[in-house]
């Protein structure tokens, strides 16, 4: 059971992001707000997608051309509430880590 303090805190947060979508498209957002995450809940979601960005820089440099397993560990990690084909198109819309969101998005359409 949520306390009124964490309420608050999440309904503060709300209005911060719906003051961002506001002002412009703002997808990823948008789910947040939809499928009621926390603020938490969004930092491990950014928390991951930095660590695969990471990972992807990485593998590419080594010159890996699939990405199939970066694609499997963020659906595994990813928050149960959110759908991973839908996370990614949002945080590509939303131009968060585009590059790695676009691979991602390849590695979909292929599998």
């Amino acid at each position: 059971m949520e306390t009124n303090e964490e309420k608050l805190l999440r309904l503060e947060y709300y209005q911060e992001l719906l003051l961002s979508i506001a002002n412009g498209a703002f997808p990823f957002y948008t789910l947040v707000v939809n499928y009621k995450l926390s603020r938490k809940e969004v930092e491990e979601i950014l928390q991951l997608c930095e660590e695969l960005n990471e990972e992807y820089k990485k593998q590419k440099e080594e010159g890996f051309i699939t990405f199939l397993p970066l694609l499997t560990h963020f659906v595994g990690m990813l928050n149960y509430k959110l759908d991973p084909h839908k996370t990614i198109d949002a945080l590509y819309e939303q131009g968060i880590y585009p590059e790695l969101m676009s691979e991602l998005l390849k590695t979909i359409k292929n599998h």
